[in-house]
């Protein structure tokens, strides 16, 4: 029995059960009742004993830090945890939850596994997040990409539409479901309702990455999210701008058409890949993030208002320009999240890598990401942070392009070719060579220039040298980092052996 896939109470919960958190409630009065702990975890709640781990990370930490599967908490059906879940389905708006204890990450191979008892094919959105891409691998599904818009002046890739979605599906018969990502890395939404019709029309489910959507539909300043636009299954990265704690995720499923023919292939697959030793701390920030932000509805609009503060200030100074500001210029997106502030730092004599190396470094700042051209900073829903000290600290970065004087920006590099699926060129003999010979051959890993970990190259898809360049000029930037390289410089990749036949 998996104790974070039990039935949901029977009797429907009443409106003021969201301003509690009853697995996190009932997980902190278990640890008051002073447990004699011969079980796991190991360090038995003895603060004394562990005092490195006390010192670290406080006593209440170790207090809490359960084990699955005990009564009062989780066991059995009518529970804390039980009504825990169906309060956050309450929340979102979907017909079921599932909690995730190792991220959206997790979400997106339950998504992945559960298409091939759907079809053949899975249509997907081509910037997905590399763990999508992990889940072909696990699931070995063909996969035919739908291109996403692309700045091509920032080298970022934003959504699809729904015209290119319907023509890609039409191509493929055996399509299982669509794929597609909303928001993106930079705060664009899609038209999911659009997407979810036409996903619908030609019979199939609509598969909505929303890692970066936790916190929408929250606040009348919020978009909606993408389970209220019609989306069929959502992976939720509650952690990211919701408040819980790193790691934490959830998985949602929607009230369409498909929702009785996916409940038990997510179940069977959550089962799969979900730990047998669920972190509770994780779990009960999972809980209380939803209370949260049921509750502090006011705090989720100051937080927009700091948001807003900051990109006024940067118009105003007009020395950066703020990216989202040219969205209206790609069909694609509909909405834009305000928690996101995509700044372009080129426009102001720098690097993004830079500006974020010498924020960190000099000012004590951090920021969500960078690439070659810009910065972006986020805003959790709750949280206010000091809008001026960071306007002040950008402000002060140097110019005229440090960190890149060549002033030239790096454009996001065309795929190469599709060979083989993302399994088969995962599972066949490869052999490690340099770079420059790998041009022409066909990748065996995933190579995402991170963050945002959107891939670059594909395990089946040929490498090529526009693409072998980009990343080895992105892990060579300040904090430049390539999710599943060799070598951090990117000097060597692996490829599938072209003299051993790859396995079926």
């Amino acid at each position: 029995m998996n104790i974070r896939s039990i039935e949901m109470p029977v009797h429907p919960l009443p409106a003021s059960a969201q301003l509690s958190a009853p697995y996190a409630e009932a997980l902190i009065a278990h640890a008051g009742r002073g447990w004699l702990r011969l079980n796991v975890p190991g360090h038995a709640a003895e603060t004394n004993s562990f005092s490195s781990l006390t010192e670290a990370f406080g006593s209440r930490a170790l207090l809490l830090d359960f084990p699955p599967l005990l009564e009062g908490l989780d066991l059995g059906a009518q529970t804390p945890m039980a009504e825990a879940l169906a309060l956050a389905a309450e929340a979102w708006g979907a017909r079921r939850t599932w909690f995730l204890t190792n991220g959206a990450s997790q979400g997106n191979q339950i998504a992945s596994l559960v298409a091939p008892a759907l079809g053949g094919t899975l249509v997907v959105q081509r910037s997905v997040h590399s763990s999508v891409i992990d889940g072909l691998v696990l699931s070995g599904l063909k996969a035919a990409f739908v291109q996403p818009s692309v700045d091509a002046e920032q080298g970022i890739a934003h959504g699809v539409t729904a015209e290119d979605l319907a023509a890609t599906i039409a191509r493929h018969p055996d399509a299982a479901a669509a794929y597609v990502v909303s928001p993106s890395y930079f705060g664009a939404l899609a038209d999911v309702r659009a997407l979810a019709d036409v996903a619908h029309a030609a019979g199939i489910p609509l598969i909505v990455d929303e890692a970066w959507g936790a916190h929408l539909g929250f606040h009348p300043r919020l978009p909606e999210n993408a389970l209220a636009q019609g989306a069929d299954l959502v992976t939720s990265s509650t952690h990211k701008l919701a408040g819980s704690l790193t790691q934490s995720a959830m998985l949602h499923l929607g009230h369409g058409p498909f929702a009785q023919t996916l409940e038990p292939l997510v179940e069977r697959a959550f089962r799969l890949v979900q730990s047998t030793s669920a972190s509770a701390l994780l779990m009960g920030s999972l809980d209380l993030a939803r209370m949260t932000l049921v509750r502090n509805r006011e705090a989720i609009g100051a937080s927009v208002e700091a948001a807003d503060r900051i990109r006024r200030a940067i118009r105003r100074f007009g020395r950066f320009t703020v990216v989202s500001d040219r969205f209206s210029d790609f069909p694609d997106i509909r909405a834009v999240d305000p928690l996101r502030i995509p700044i372009d730092t080129r426009a102001g004599g720098i690097s993004g890598h830079e500006a974020r190396r010498l924020l960190y470094r000099d000012h004590q700042i951090m920021v969500e990401v960078a690439t070659d051209s810009a910065v972006v900073a986020v805003i959790g829903a709750g949280s206010v942070p000091e809008t001026a000290r960071f306007v002040e600290a950008l402000h002060t970065l140097p110019a005229p392009l440090a960190g890149g004087a060549d002033g030239l920006r790096l454009v996001l590099p065309q795929p190469g070719e599709s060979r083989l699926t993302a399994r088969e060129a995962f599972m066949s003999p490869t052999r490690v060579v340099p770079a420059a010979e790998a041009v022409g051959l066909v990748s065996a890993d995933t190579l995402s220039a991170y963050p945002p970990g959107i891939p670059n190259v594909l395990p089946g898809e040929v490498v090529t040298a526009e693409t072998v360049r980009f990343l080895q000029l992105t892990a060579a930037a300040p904090n430049g980092y390539v999710r599943g390289a060799v070598d951090p410089d990117v000097s060597r990749l692996r490829v599938v052996d072209p003299g051993v036949p790859h396995a079926d």
